[in-house]
């Protein structure tokens, strides 16, 4: 029988890849989602009739909570049809990397990876009678992503699937290829970016203000920022300050020890300081597999439909074939100023620890549904929680680091709504990134190119003020029995909620 209501099913099954590896949802695996045009048309119709036909959830939260996200997938495939200009949608979907973790035996895992790596042949036919409206600049950001699924082809694959396989991937590069090179189709969504954002989150979303928000947390963070860089040279300009400290980085053969100890010291600090409901579970530090270095890190959580079994913080190391100044540049995101910024929030008491609490919450609508943003929004406040709990206060590079990495993150939301609402090319996001922040070269072109397949990654600094204003909206009504650990707890009880329905938080907290 199965646990997951009609509606709750319909929702999974068009979003395979997430609720796969997010939720842990295995009964997927080996499954390839049919983004074809008609095999969306298909499953977008048995998502209005397990709609129209299921009861509502027992619990009004939940119920806001599937309908917000089924509101999503209605916008996302239905009414802007990304299945048709985001290759980052199918590249998701043929990925093998999920089947690393150890969440069921070897041979199980590994019979999964090959009935997807099966699929791929039918996979790439979708994918390219879909994509026909990707812009020039998306395909070429999302060039190297396809190219690199071939990497995660496994070694004991048999020689005729490998080829079909190859081939298969070939032939969705050179689409892209293609598209990189000859695509007239706009990169920007114009104002439907407001709804692609709300929708999911259960929120009206007004860009002109949030642009204005994204501005002033600019100039907060300025401040901030000069504040700690006073505390090691005051004579010196902050970002030029800055952009010397992030030369201090250990070496590719140094990246993963870094990383650990900095994953040693997040988990006890949030322990000491009881930032998280749950201090257990175990982590571990490796690099990202090859399928998934378009991101600098990332946190491969054990999802809530899992034994238990490690996470993983990934690490992406720059490429060997990069010449020098790239890759001086890409290691400078892993500086002993910006690293234990980044480890705070994808160890703890960010992405990590929230996994450990989504493990808890018992709803199949809060285990399965994850909102984008309040999930990133969690870990970016998260950050900013370590520096006012005292993280590292002896050494003022590591506020210095989160106050790097927050500007990075508003500058992400200032892009996205310049680069689709008001006409900003890459080449300036770029820039901006390059005057904004400590990025330069390819890590600024990267974090700008990323505006276009990514259109929401603005989601960190959008779902962290939602927090930080919910948290004034607790102190009020709780008045003395306020505290962090009760504020994050109730907030974590709901598993990774829509932005627009976390008053529940206080409510019931």
């Amino acid at each position: 029988m199965d646990d997951l209501t009609p509606r709750l099913r319909a929702v999974c099954d068009l979003d395979v890849a997430t609720v796969r590896e997010q939720a842990g949802r295995h009964e997927y695996d080996g499954q390839i989602q049919d983004l074809s045009p008609d095999g969306v048309r298909r499953g977008l119709a048995g998502l209005a009739a397990a709609g129209a036909a299921g009861a509502p959830e027992p619990d009004p939260h939940d119920e806001a909570h599937i309908t917000a996200a089924a509101r999503a997938i209605r916008v996302s495939l239905g009414d802007l049809k990304l299945h048709r200009s985001n290759p980052l949608v199918h590249l998701s979907a043929m990925d093998l990397a999920c089947y690393d973790r150890e969440y069921a035996p070897a041979a199980q895992r590994s019979a999964a990876r090959m009935a997807q790596l099966r699929g791929w042949p039918d996979a790439a036919d979708a994918a390219v009678a879909a994509l026909d409206r990707v812009s020039a600049e998306v395909a070429t950001a999302l060039l190297p992503a396809a190219h690199a699924l071939a990497e995660g082809i496994p070694a004991d694959a048999g020689e005729a699937v490998r080829a079909r396989a190859v081939a298969a991937q070939t032939r969705l590069a050179g689409h892209l290829e293609h598209a990189s090179r000859h695509s007239a189709a706009p990169t920007a969504l114009g104002s439907a970016l407001a709804g692609l954002m709300g929708s999911g989150e259960a929120a009206d979303v007004d860009l002109g203000r949030l642009a204005t928000q994204a501005d002033a947390e600019r100039d907060r963070l300025r401040s901030l920022l000069a504040e700690s860089c006073a505390e090691i040279d005051p004579s010196r300009a902050p970002l030029e300050l800055a952009r010397d400290l992030v030369r201090d980085h250990p070496g590719t053969d140094g990246l993963l020890g870094a990383a650990r100890h900095w994953t040693e010291r997040a988990i006890e600090f949030t322990r000491e300081h009881d930032l998280a409901p749950y201090h257990d579970g175990e982590c571990l530090v490796g690099y990202a597999p090859a399928a998934r270095r378009w991101g600098t890190a990332m946190m491969a959580a054990t999802a809530p439909g899992e034994p238990e079994c490690p996470s993983w913080y990934h690490i992406t190391p720059p490429d060997p074939s990069w010449p020098a100044r790239q890759i001086e540049d890409w290691l400078a995101l892993f500086s002993a100023t910006t690293l234990p910024a980044i480890t705070v929030h994808e160890v703890a008491p960010g992405h990590f620890s929230h996994s450990r609490a989504i493990r808890r919450v018992r709803s199949p609508v809060r285990r399965v549904l994850h909102s984008p943003a309040f999930v990133e929004g969690w870990a970016h406040y998260a950050e900013e929680v370590c520096v006012e709990e005292g993280f590292c206060r002896e050494d003022p590079r590591f506020a210095i680091g989160i106050w790097l990495e927050a500007l990075v993150r508003v500058t992400r939301l200032a892009c996205a709504i310049g680069v689709h609402t008001a006409g900003m090319s890459i080449a300036e996001a770029a820039r901006r990134f390059e005057n904004d922040t400590q990025l330069a070269g390819r890590a600024a072109l990267a974090e700008a190119q990323r505006a276009g397949y990514d259109p929401t990654y603005g989601r960190y600094t959008w779902g962290k003020l939602w927090i930080m204003q919910l948290r004034d909206r607790a102190r009020e009504a709780w008045g003395s029995g306020f505290s962090l650990a009760r504020f994050h707890r109730a907030m974590l009880e709901l598993g990774a909620p829509p932005l627009g329905l976390l008053g529940t938080a206080v409510e019931r907290g």
